[in-house]
């Protein structure tokens, strides 16, 4: 079940907003589709887990002040909800649509652009001309236009 981890962090995010009190509710639409998407994930595991050891320790860690869960705590939520969502089928349903709308609200709540490492997200539009025999990106390492037999020498001082 892929929405298994994700609705782990999700869950664990709660609750560390929940032990915080700082889960201030937003006046936007997307702000409170998220936190009411985040409560109803919550409740629908906690109903499902009740007094499951794994939720009880997320629970512990979120209360300590812990901003991710443990490895092990997280394994161990992981693998209760698999269970629980193999046994269950309409569980499991539950818990993948849910997943799916809070996905949908922290990409729309973002602008639903992200870029990792050296990469660059662009949540609008974007226009990037070159003309005249000129070369034009939004980012561009060296580029060589016509000939390369002759090239020109590197600009100096003067030059700019």
């Amino acid at each position: 079940m892929t929405g298994v981890e994700i609705a782990v962090g999700y869950v664990f995010a709660w609750l560390v907003g929940k032990a915080r009190r700082v889960a201030v509710r937003a006046d936007t639409e997307v702000d409170r589709g998220l936190d009411a998407g985040m409560d109803r994930l919550h409740e629908l595991i906690s109903a499902k887990l009740g007094q499951d050891p794994a939720l009880e320790r997320a629970r512990e860690e979120a209360d300590a002040g812990q901003e991710v869960p443990s490895e092990r705590t997280r394994r161990r939520l992981v693998d209760s909800l698999e269970d629980a969502a193999e046994h269950d089928p309409s569980f499991a349903e539950a818990l993948e649509d849910l997943v799916r709308k809070l996905q949908s609200a922290v990409a729309a709540g973002s602008g639903g652009v992200s870029a990792t490492g050296d990469g660059q997200a662009i949540g609008g539009s974007v226009g990037i001309r070159a003309d005249r025999g000129s070369a034009a990106a939004l980012r561009m390492g060296n580029v060589t236009i016509g000939s390369t037999e002759n090239p020109p020498p590197p600009p100096g001082p003067e030059q700019g």
